[in-house]
């Protein structure tokens, strides 16, 4: 199985970008996006369709053109689960789990920690979320967790190191 994490930072800007050619061409089998951006009434699913992706499962935020996730699959996933059941972190769009035969595929969209109030956030959902997957890994123990963690490693991780040294992102 083929599977691809993309952060499109807004799905329809993506499709008027190039998006659909570049997915043709890459072609997984499964497609993990975060940064949607879109509700699911506004994601032009037929666009998908046509190259193959029958399966597909979003989950938004409640606040529009806001996070979101998504799931796109050319194999029948048994189950699919939105989000986490934890309220705070599911009105934000952030996790979609879909559980195939011998493993599961997750796209996870982690919170960024641009600011004091966010990092807060942040470093609360990661413990939350961390808490979570350990409890799922006793009954889908094959768990392949695609996204975006909002992290960087190194300098070369963020767009413009030099201008914000001191950004956030360095943080967990």
């Amino acid at each position: 199985m083929k599977i691809i994490s993309y952060n499109v930072n807004g799905i329809r800007a993506a499709l008027t970008k190039g998006f659909a050619d570049w997915l043709k061409s890459a072609n997984p089998d499964v497609l993990c996006l975060q940064e949607i951006k879109a509700t699911e009434d506004q994601i032009p699913k037929e666009v998908f369709s046509e190259l193959g992706y029958k399966y597909q499962y979003y989950h938004s935020a409640e606040k529009k053109g806001y996070s979101g996730v998504a799931i796109l699959s050319k194999i029948e996933p048994k189950h699919v689960e939105v989000g986490t059941g934890i309220d705070y972190m599911d009105r934000e769009g952030r996790v979609l789990r879909a559980d195939f035969e011998t493993l599961s595929v997750m796209s996870l969209y982690l919170p960024s920690g641009t600011n004091p109030d966010r990092l807060d956030f942040k470093l609360t959902f990661m413990a939350d979320f961390q808490k979570y997957i350990d409890k799922l890994k006793q009954k889908v123990p094959n768990l392949v967790i695609c996204g975006d963690y909002n992290i960087c490693h190194e300098a070369i991780d963020i767009h413009d190191p030099y201008e914000m040294p001191m950004y956030r992102a360095f943080f967990p």
